[in-house]
């Protein structure tokens, strides 16, 4: 049937609104939130039975000779998926410890009973959550055991009361990371995150940086909007430098997760985005941290993000190591990184992208 004269603008009026309501559907929800509600969820997990971290871990019977001599699997033979995940125990640093007898001296951890494939440095910036931190220990240390990756764990502890910043943190531990081994995968994890199923591999992917956290319960696990690339995420060495790392300008909270997810998109790269039905997290709840004030600056720094992203990163990394303790379970770098900068008066925009 041939639509008539009458009817062709009405037809291509409800066209280009059909069309703008689905393209805002995918930038206030994702991608993956809207195709998941449109062809059904992911094939997948039960969130209602759950397993301990801890289950099966027993299993890996430390072997000497296998270590020299046999890479793990490339699947692990005891991930069980769901973990069963609370934050109404608070946990020592001493019980953490012996039930993690073999993580060593700063955090490291390689299995005992094969050769690990993958070598993972996990970054987390810090001041003033040690509950958190620890709590995050209990469950992440574990969880990368089961997956059978050589690892450590760096915390970059912000010294003195200035302004937090966590994008500067987190650049000055990749960099000082760096100067300990030669890391396949990079994971940046703020520390409030606990992931719920440990099938969620802390690897990277070899293409693109890769967006780990894309189910918080936070955000009734489904992506706040299309471009977020906040909480975990994966990016490999010479991903990270490509797009010249975070940026240090942004003091207080917000802002910087939206930088480098167009720095992403400006280096030629896009976000690889894990599953929301394998990417899910638990955040620890808690209030916002005093020195952690929201960043008001932040829309009006967004909006020159194009042409400062190249001279604003990993290539003007200035910061001043205090220093470098290695405990049991993870290596402390407490760094001076300086005090937040006036900044002018502008308007917000927030037209970013």
């Amino acid at each position: 049937m041939f639509l008539s004269r009458a009817d062709k603008p009405c037809f291509f009026v409800c066209l280009a609104a059909s069309q703008l309501i689905f393209i805002l559907l995918l930038y206030r929800r994702g991608a993956s939130s809207v195709f998941q509600g449109l062809f059904g969820p992911y094939p997948g997990w039960d969130y209602s039975k759950t397993q301990d971290v801890y289950t099966n871990l027993s299993l890996f019977v430390p072997d000497s000779e296998a270590v020299r001599t046999q890479y793990c699997p490339v699947s692990s033979p005891i991930l069980v998926g769901p973990l069963t995940i609370t934050f109404n125990k608070p946990r020592s640093l001493k019980s953490i410890q012996l039930k993690n007898r073999y993580v060593t001296s700063g955090g490291y951890f390689s299995p005992r009973h094969c050769f690990g494939r993958y070598r993972t440095a996990v970054i987390i910036p810090h001041r003033n959550r040690e509950s958190h931190l620890r709590t995050l220990l209990y469950y992440l240390h574990p969880f990368l055991q089961r997956q059978q990756l050589h690892y450590a764990i760096f915390v970059v502890h912000q010294a003195g009361n200035a302004t937090f910043n966590r994008a500067k943190l987190l650049n000055v531990g990749v960099r000082e990371a760096l100067r300990y081994d030669d890391w396949d995968c990079i994971i940046l994890h703020d520390v409030d995150l606990v992931p719920e199923n440990d099938c969620n591999l802390y690897i990277c992917d070899e293409d693109y940086p890769k967006h780990l956290s894309s189910a918080m319960d936070k955000f009734q696990y489904s992506l706040p909007y299309w471009a977020y690339f906040g909480g975990v995420s994966a990016i490999t060495p010479d991903q990270f430098m490509r797009i010249n790392g975070f940026p240090n300008t942004y003091w207080g909270w917000g802002g910087e997760d939206d930088d480098i997810a167009m720095r992403i998109r400006l280096s030629g790269m896009s976000i690889s985005r894990t599953p929301l039905s394998l990417g899910r997290y638990k955040m620890i709840p808690h209030d916002r941290d005093s020195g952690n004030e929201e960043n008001s600056h932040r829309y009006n720094q967004l909006r020159k993000a194009r042409t400062t992203w190249k001279e604003d990163g990993m290539n003007s990394l200035e910061f001043r190591l205090l220093s470098r303790e290695r405990t049991q379970l993870y290596t402390n770098l407490s760094v001076d990184i300086g005090d937040a900068p006036e900044m002018p008066t502008e308007p917000n925009r927030w037209s970013i992208f």
